[in-house]
Formats: C-alpha cells, sequence, structure tokens
C-alpha cells in the first residue's frame, strides 16, 4: 500500500485509472481493497476491476461496494456461457452511476449516455444468442443459489489446497490460510531436484485423465488450479490423488530410483500405440505408464498424441490453409461459370 500511495500521489495531475483484479490472481482477497480505491480516488483516478475472479464473489459481495468505478463481467467463467475460441464472447461492463453519461451510444438503437464517445459494436445489447444463456442461468439458480455456487467454489478450492499441502508448496495465501476459489503450486523446486518442469507434470496428468490446468500464470514455473463450484468431491478427490501420485513420481527421479532424462514424466503422455507397440525401451513398466492410479484399468481415457515439442511449434508454425493456387482456380472457375 505505501508503495501504491507514493505512485499515486507522485503521479496524481496525470492518473487516469487503476485496474484490479478482486480476488486477486495469486488466489487470494486482498484486505486492501477497499483503501486501494480510496487511493485512486482521493488522487484523480478511476478504478477498474476486473471481474475474471468474480466466481469467488457473486452473493458475497460485489464491486460497488469496494469502490470499483467500472468492471467487466466474465461470462464465460462465472455465468455458464462456452470458453471463447469460436467466439461470439460477451463482456458485460457495469459501471457507477457517475459514468453512465459516457456509455457506449448507437446510430441506430437509442441507447447509452448523453455524452457518449459512439458505438463500440455493431449489436447494442451484444450477442442475442450468448446473453440469454447467462439470464436462464442466473434465473434457475436464484440469489440463494448464486451465493451457494461462490461459497462451494472457495470450499473446493481451500479443500483441495489442504489436501496438497503436505505433498507441494501452496505458494500464496491470505492471513488466514486460506484462499479464495483458486490456488497456486510451485513446482520449481523439482526442475533443481529432479530436472522435471511444470510442463512434464501438465502433461503426465494427461495419463491420469486429466487435462492440465493453468501453466505457469501468473507465476513461472507453477500450475494453477480453480476447481470452480460444478464438480463433486469424487472428481477432486481424484484430481488430488493423481497430483499426489505424481509427487511420488517426482520422488523416484529424487532419489536415483527412475533416471532423470527417461521417465514417466518426462515421456508423457503415453498413448495406447506406445502402450500397446511391440517395442517397448523404457525403464518402467508399461503399465506405470498407462494405468499409474487403479481406477485407471477401467475408466482409462487414452491420450491421442505422444510428447511434442511446445516451443518448437509456436515458433514454427505451419499454415493449414491451401495453397493460394487453389483459391486463383477457384475464382477463374468462378469467372467462367459466370
Amino acid at each position: 500500500m505505501a508503495d501504491l500511495k507514493a505512485k499515486a500521489e507522485k503521479h496524481a495531475d496525470k492518473l487516469s485509472a487503476l485496474m484490479i483484479t478482486y480476488p486477486s490472481t495469486h488466489g487470494v482477497f486482498e484486505e486492501t481493497i477497499v483503501e486501494i480505491c480510496h487511493t485512486i480516488h482521493d488522487n484523480g483516478g478511476q478504478v477498474y476491476m476486473d471481474g475474471a475472479n468474480m466466481n469467488a464473489q457473486v452473493g458475497l459481495c460485489g464491486p460497488g461496494y469496494f469502490g470499483a468505478d467500472v468492471c467487466h463481467l466474465n461470462l464465460h467463467k462465472t455465468f455458464c456461457i462456452p470458453h471463447g475460441g469460436g467466439g461470439p464472447g460477451v463482456g458485460p461492463i457495469g459501471c457507477a452511476a457517475h459514468l453512465k453519461p459516457f456509455l457506449p451510444n448507437h446510430p441506430v438503437i437509442e441507447t447509452g449516455g448523453a455524452q457518449s464517445f459512439g458505438p463500440v459494436a455493431a449489436a447494442p445489447w451484444g450477442s442475442a444468442s450468448i446473453l440469454p444463456i447467462s439470464w436462464m442461468y442466473c434465473a434457475m439458480m436464484g440469489a440463494a443459489g448464486l451465493k451457494k455456487a461462490t461459497q462451494v467454489a472457495i470450499l473446493n478450492a481451500n479443500y483441495m489446497a489442504a489436501r496438497l499441502s503436505g505433498h507441494y508448496k501452496v505458494l500464496f495465501t491470505g492471513k488466514t490460510g486460506m484462499c479464495a476459489h483458486e490456488f497456486i503450486l510451485d513446482l520449481r523446486e523439482f526442475k533443481a531436484s529432479a530436472g522435471i518442469s511444470e510442463a512434464d507434470v501438465a502433461k503426465r496428468l494427461a495419463d491420469y485423465n486429466f487435462h492440465a490446468p493453468t501453466m505457469s500464470w501468473p507465476v513461472a514455473g507453477t500450475i494453477m488450479i480453480e476447481p470452480t463450484e460444478s464438480e463433486d468431491k469424487a472428481e477432486l478427490d481424484r484430481f488430488v490423488d493423481a497430483l499426489i501420485n505424481i509427487r511420488k513420481e517426482i520422488a523416484e527421479i529424487e532419489s536415483g530410483v527412475q533416471p532423470r532424462e527417461n521417465n514417466v514424466l518426462k515421456n508423457a503422455p503415453h498413448t495406447m500405440a506406445v502402450c500397446m507397440g511391440e517395442k517397448w525401451d523404457r525403464p518402467y513398466p508399461r503399465a506405470k505408464a498407462a494405468y499409474p492410479v487403479v481406477n485407471l484399468r477401467q475408466e482409462k481415457f487414452w491420450p491421442t498424441t505422444s510428447r511434442v515439442n511446445d516451443t518448437y511449434g509456436d515458433r514454427n508454425l505451419v499454415c493449414s490453409c491451401p495453397p493460394m493456387e487453389v483459391f486463383i482456380e477457384v475464382e477463374d472457375s468462378m469467372e467462367q461459370a459466370a
């Protein structure tokens, strides 16, 4: 806070706004959030709150109570619309009353504020195909249901963090030793002790039927786990058990039972083709690769691809679209047909 106050006072004559995520991306409820907002306001700025972590707020607290002037809602994170990629996405933005005159308007539909700077989207109220999903979710959940969803999301995260804390370092917690709706496991120590990176752990999770959580964000060398309220306790336990078992596999590397460069983590994930193939030259049994925990013998979901070089792929993009000659030929044929 001292650093923020000093900077806000130093730049008060040109302070525009502060953007803050609450709870923080570290998975902690910042206890000074109200003081932060007051500090910015006292020095002439506005506060823009990132609503990415609204899953830890709905029904319990809200940006307006803290002093935020603007807040966007990530509907794909808290209000049930599909995650992006295919689109269209929708991100409603709420603001305090004093900013209402400046809300975007529209040339066809009368909406927005009297001092608007113009439209920001073709449709005045966003996507009609997406927003009803969030409306139906809120209507069916009701106030009590939305509050319970938030409470269960926070409870689930703290339950998982508590179970994993004896095996991994939980990087950030609040003064009470608890987290918000997400938490970060620090995997950096394993790079030195076993040559294992966060990517190795993420890829090994695929052998346990799990897509890896957020990797190396917001801290490099970590994984961030956000269970939400949607999974039951049995599923949470399966995920926790997988990570605990992976920690045991790392311990085998640390003790020399498995070599540092040729082990179940470095070779993960293991596809059916690899595990069932005639050739097997790895220093651990096929069963350890494919069925590291008992339930996988009945419920195995096989990874479709073995280990790939992520960095190489990111730096050497391959265009999957047809060559330009194909488009020229199509255009020529269309002209001839016309």
